[in-house]
């Protein structure tokens, strides 16, 4: 990916859409009434007379912080202090706000809001600073090159006035096509480890408004009868009993037959109402199958030849290089299907305006998504779709299906309706558990030979699991000679130089739904990955950080960026000498253009109960925009990979889900890790991801930890393979 667009290239976007000059505008593009100087300079930037300026942000929040990030941008450009900007959410336009690694769709996810938009944010602010400058200099009749802009003052030539006193005649100037961009030297935020998070203050204080939180005048709220097996239809349904419960209204099955629609004044009506109607589902054609039998088919399939050639290697030759290796290391893994589980499970509103608009209220992670679906529900053209994205509270990729689910679930409970009240549709946990989307249940099977050296001869890796893209909107762009890469990546394009590795991929019917979760593949790749690689180190008898290195001695960028981050890590974590009694584990690994590595140390036996007493990172994100965020980040990432693998997985009888809450799907507790901090790699190279790359060394460092106890974990959840936390 890169993670640059031209100067050229942000002002052909704007001009798209018409949207460069909108001098008195809203964050629509809408003409407001003569007298309100506020002003859009370009779509990105809207400044008001009283000087402030707002940045419209085309990425949603789910706590990742690119609210803080692309203001941080504009703000340094601009030459204003972070607490002289805020922002908005941008509107529903992939003309003008789409993901420029998306294509034609705008939306957020895979660690990219501040990589694609790094060159983009900073020529909007760098074009709305020259533009002021340049009213400035005609008001005072000097050169603009004497001016500048700094914490919302224009100054020189002996004048200085806040930059809102020329914010209207700015507005009459062409944006520069080649604006000149601060240098770093001069960067007072960018990098700043003082920058503080715009958003914190009112989640603190509660003005923060998510999803959750809409309440329009004489809504009704919907929840859905749920099939108890993904792929059951209604047949009928008697809803006698929650004509008794106060509140309800009405209960319609959704024209797709997938669940009842079950309306009331309230959410406590509609779970009561909902939890008393009786449903008689078609389970024909639902999924029937149980987690045993899952995982049959996914091992089943690792003992088959491959279908696909993932790296186009000899394969037979390399089989043939691994049985004449001098050792042999042979493992096979399982990783089973997992839920996202934010903390704000699905929800969204609806309304219709008196133009007969539709407005969707709602933490949109991908807004292209319902936009489209909704022009085809409501028979409706673009402009006539509203999307308000709020604050979402988490999602790890939930809130982004390639079928735009709970908004389509919700447009269908919408358009049964006169559509004279709003409707907001409700999931409560066990909705989201239990009928949501999950994580590919996916299987590796890897040999690994040494020569007599203990050096690796040749690398044998066949993965199978359950493709995320095939069957979607995504198959076209996302399925190359129909290998999924979201499956296989991390594995034939790791940095490593491994001699004689192929890597095979078999697809295996798809289980209930599957979906990316945070990391996506990197998620079980790196695990493989990183727990092979110790155990070649200590099939060789050497120390699991050389032995790393030796196979990123290259003078490329990728080894050595990730050698990089590995000696950081080995410095900071004081690595070979654990406290007394402790054990340490390593991983390292690239995803999303960024390199991690991890060192966990771990007191106490399998048997007794392991404590997590440290965690150690270091990550390489290029330029690190607002540290404070990139090391949150990291750390987040970090709990969210190695709680998943302690404890957590979804199981399946008979086709239904079998947990329901965080009682049986326990998340990570504060208990869990005692210590954690990271370390932040200095560069000079453009942003590169950080809300995922955490995740994926994190598991496999724990379980390389666990193994200096004699316990080498293959299947996940750790739990269930003889391991307890203390």
């Amino acid at each position: 990916m890169t993670a640059n667009l031209s100067r050229r290239g942000f002002l052909k976007t704007a001009a798209s859409a018409t949207a460069v000059l909108y001098v008195g505008a809203t964050a629509d593009g809408v003409a407001v009434a003569a007298g309100n100087t506020d002003a859009m300079l370009n779509p990105f930037v809207k400044i008001g007379s009283d000087g402030q300026v707002i940045a419209m942000i085309k990425h949603f929040e789910k706590g990742q912080g690119p609210a803080t990030g692309l203001s941080t941008l504009i703000a340094e450009e601009l030459g204003v202090s972070m607490d002289q900007i805020g922002y908005e959410f941008a509107p529903s336009n992939p003309e003008v706000y789409n993901n420029l690694f998306f294509g034609p769709f705008q939306g957020t996810g895979g660690s990219t809001a501040m990589a694609n938009s790094w060159m983009q944010y900073r020529t909007a602010g760098a074009n709305a600073r020259e533009m002021l400058i340049k009213a400035a200099a005609e008001a005072w009749g000097v050169d603009a090159s004497g001016l500048d802009i700094q914490n919302g003052m224009v100054t020189g030539a002996g004048q200085s006035a806040p930059l809102g006193t020329f914010v209207e005649a700015a507005a009459s100037f062409a944006p520069s096509e080649t604006p000149r961009l601060r240098d770093p030297s001069e960067w007072k935020i960018i990098g700043n480890e003082a920058t503080r998070r715009l958003d914190s203050p009112i989640k603190v204080n509660g003005q923060a408004q998510f999803g959750m939180d809409i309440h329009l005048p004489n809504q009704m709220v919907v929840m859905i009868k749920r099939t108890p097996q993904r792929g059951g239809l209604v047949a009928g349904f008697d809803d006698s009993a929650a004509k008794e419960v106060k509140g309800f209204i009405m209960a319609m099955p959704l024209p797709t037959n997938h669940g009842v629609a079950v309306y009331a004044e309230n959410t406590w009506a509609a779970m009561q109402a909902r939890a008393a109607i009786e449903v008689d589902w078609d389970m024909s054609g639902a999924e029937a199958r149980s987690s045993a039998e899952i995982r049959e088919g996914v091992m089943a399939a690792l003992n088959t030849a491959p279908v696909y050639n993932v790296n186009k290697a000899d394969q037979a030759a390399i089989t043939s290089a691994v049985d004449a290796s001098a050792k042999v290391l042979e493992k096979t893994f399982y990783f089973p299907l997992l839920a996202h589980a934010p903390m704000e499970p699905m929800n969204c509103t609806i309304e219709q305006t008196a133009e007969g608009d539709i407005v969707l209220h709602d933490g949109a992670q991908m807004p292209t998504g319902p936009h489209m679906a909704f022009q085809q529900i409501f028979n409706l053209p673009a402009d006539k779709i509203h999307i308000k994205t709020l604050l979402a509270g988490g999602s790890f990729g939930r809130r982004a299906t390639p079928e735009a689910d709970y908004q389509v679930e919700a447009a269908l409970a919408f358009v049964m309706t006169d559509r004279s009240r709003p409707v907001k549709l409700v999931w409560d946990r066990e909705d989201d558990i239990r009928g949501g989307y999950y994580r590919p249940a996916t299987g590796h099977k890897v040999r690994v030979g040494l020569d007599a050296d203990g050096n690796i001869a040749a690398w044998e890796h066949q993965v199978a699991g359950q493709s995320i893209m095939k069957g979607t909107p995504f198959e076209a762009v996302a399925v190359r000679d129909g290998i999924d890469n979201s499956t296989v990546e991390g594995l034939a394009d790791n940095p490593y130089a491994i001699p004689n590795m192929s890597v095979g991929l078999t697809d295996t019917e798809k289980a209930t739904s599957v979906l990316w979760w945070r990391s996506v593949g990197h998620t079980h790749t790196a695990y493989v990955m990183e727990v092979m690689m110790d155990m070649a180190a200590q099939a060789s008898g050497r120390d699991p950080l050389e032995f790393r290195l030796a196979y990123l001695s290259g003078d490329d960028a990728d080894s050595q960026r990730k050698a990089g981050v590995l000696k950081l890590v080995a410095e900071k974590a004081n690595w070979g000498n654990p406290a007394p009694g402790n054990v340490q584990g390593l991983a390292v690994h690239k995803s999303f253009g960024s390199y991690v590595a991890e060192v966990v140390e771990v007191s106490g036996t399998p048997e007794d109960g392991i404590q997590i007493e440290k965690i150690v990172a270091a990550i390489d994100c290029g330029i690190a925009v607002n540290p404070d965020i990139v090391r949150a980040q990291t750390e987040g990432a970090i709990g969210y990979g190695i709680g998943h693998a302690m404890r957590e997985k979804i199981t399946l009888d008979g086709g239904a889900v079998e947990q329901s809450n965080f009682p049986d799907y326990e998340p990570l507790r504060i208990s869990d890790i005692k210590a954690i901090e990271t370390h932040i790699v200095p560069s000079a190279e453009a942003p590169t991801g950080v809300g995922e790359p955490g995740t994926p060394p994190a598991a496999p460092a724990l379980a390389n930890a666990i193994a200096r106890l004699d316990l080498r974990v293959a299947e996940l959840p750790m739990v269930e393979q003889g391991v307890s936390f203390a």
